[in-house]
């Protein structure tokens, strides 16, 4: 029983040492890629009351209360039409279907936002873990988090909820 929890102890602390440290690597990548410049974002602030109104309760939850769906039950995980990706809240483009990868985790994932501007990072420090969460340039929605572990050349996943992505073919 003790090897056990010593065992559990241990996984545990290399997870967290190791999401503290894809925070760092993935801010400075985030610096060095190179994004189409995006037209500046006009912000839009809206009552909890307004964005109830707006938004179905999955969307709510992701975008307004940062909720997380389960994998592989989201819109959008396993879509490999051309297109455009935009935030449900706003309508704010935030993916081109060009950047979207198969990760096997469950959730869209991206290398890069369309534009500068459109994507904004915070460190996100709940759970006991650093990450670096992502949201909407435009109404502050949660979008997910991004991590360092994705493909060339950005070395980037923009780990995504599906819910709240609006998808526009080309």
């Amino acid at each position: 029983m003790y090897k056990i929890l010593i065992l559990t102890f241990l996984s545990s602390l290399l997870f967290h040492v190791g999401c503290s440290q894809s925070n760092q690597v993935a801010t400075t990548k985030v610096e060095e890629t190179s994004q189409k410049p995006g037209p500046a974002v006009e912000k839009i602030e809206k009552t909890e009351e307004e964005w109830r109104a707006q938004l179905s309760e999955t969307e709510f939850y992701i975008l307004r209360e940062k909720g997380t769906e389960r994998s592989f039950t989201g819109k959008y995980w396993d879509n490999k039409k051309d297109g455009i990706y935009f935030c449900s809240g706003c309508n704010l483009s935030l993916f081109d279907a060009e950047t979207k990868f198969k990760s096997g985790t469950g959730w869209p994932s991206f290398y890069q936002p369309i534009a500068k501007g459109h994507v904004i990072e915070y460190t996100d420090s709940s759970h006991g873990m650093a990450r670096t969460e992502v949201v909407c340039g435009r109404c502050d929605g949660h979008l997910g988090h991004v991590f360092n572990d994705g493909p060339n050349p950005t070395g980037l996943r923009y780990c995504i909820n599906g819910n709240i992505l609006q998808f526009k073919e080309k």
